[in-house]
């Protein structure tokens, strides 16, 4: 079977060096197998995302002498298609409204309770026992859908990591997940595992930072039969004080880079090297 990678980066600034190196991870790996690479804009945020970052990662990507294949898929113009998705675990009974805003949820949950991935302390499923008539009563207040996991759980799911081999996944680390807000529709978690599996994405790329996450994506594969890629998840590039390169911290972005008369066979070249001075 052929390789199919993707970078699928978010529109919420401009390229740097970690973006750059994710990139072109998936980039070699394709075109060393004679595969395919895609390139997927996920922009499912509007609060964040503008289409003037998402201009720019095309050019970025060209300048570094990346290519990829077909078109450029934009999350923001597929919300459609999540939202079936939506509707179909919401028939089955797997996701329910959460009226609790992240205040309430600091409010109420104890410093000692078990905390997910992100550091956050797990939803204590305050809403999960409300009645359908509670339900419909509130209906028309700001609210997330979550992810039921003591009904979606699933024993003896894995995956295959490169390096690993096959680890077991263990979803219900996250709790019960936010699938989608008001204001962002649907969550990375369910675009991103809808849109590997839609696109016959084989082996997904990524930065250790998103490890965790591959848990709750394998339980959403299952439970709407999506395919399932390996997973290759790369360190994460650190400037010379150690930092995560992020937008976040102001990390030297591929355009200033190319201002500053760096040509792409050096920022290649210094990506090889491991060299982000």
């Amino acid at each position: 079977m052929s390789i199919v990678t993707r970078f699928a980066p978010s529109p919420t600034g401009y390229l740097h060096l970690g973006h750059a190196f994710s990139a072109l991870t998936a980039w070699r790996r394709a075109r060393a197998a004679g595969g395919r690479f895609l390139l997927r804009l996920e922009d499912i945020d509007p609060t964040r995302c503008r289409p003037e970052f998402a201009v720019a990662i095309q050019e970025d990507l060209a300048w570094l002498g990346l290519d990829w294949d077909g078109p450029v898929r934009v999350q923001s113009e597929h919300m459609d298609d999540y939202a079936a998705v939506l509707d179909e675990l919401r028939a089955r009974g797997l996701i329910y409204p959460c009226f609790c805003s992240r205040a309430d949820i600091r409010r109420h949950v104890i410093a000692a309770a078990p905390h997910g991935p992100d550091g956050a302390p797990l939803y204590p499923g305050t809403c999960r026992g409300l009645t359908d008539r509670d339900r419909a009563v509130r209906a028309d207040e700001p609210h997330a859908l979550r992810l039921d996991m003591a009904r979606a759980s699933i024993e003896g799911l894995t995956f295959e990591e490169e390096g690993e081999g096959t680890v077991a996944a263990d979803p219900a680390r996250f709790g019960d997940a936010v699938l989608a807000r008001k204001d962002t529709p649907s969550s990375y978690h369910l675009c991103v595992t809808h849109d590997d599996a839609l696109q016959g994405v084989t082996l997904v790329t990524r930065g250790e930072d998103l490890k965790a996450a591959t848990h709750l994506h394998r339980l959403l594969q299952a439970l709407m039969g999506w395919a399932v890629p390996v997973y290759a998840h790369h360190h994460l590039l650190t400037d010379t004080s150690g930092r995560r390169l992020a937008k976040r911290n102001n990390a030297a972005t591929l355009r200033a880079l190319r201002a500053s008369g760096i040509t792409a066979n050096e920022v290649r070249d210094r990506l090889h090297r491991g060299e982000m001075a």
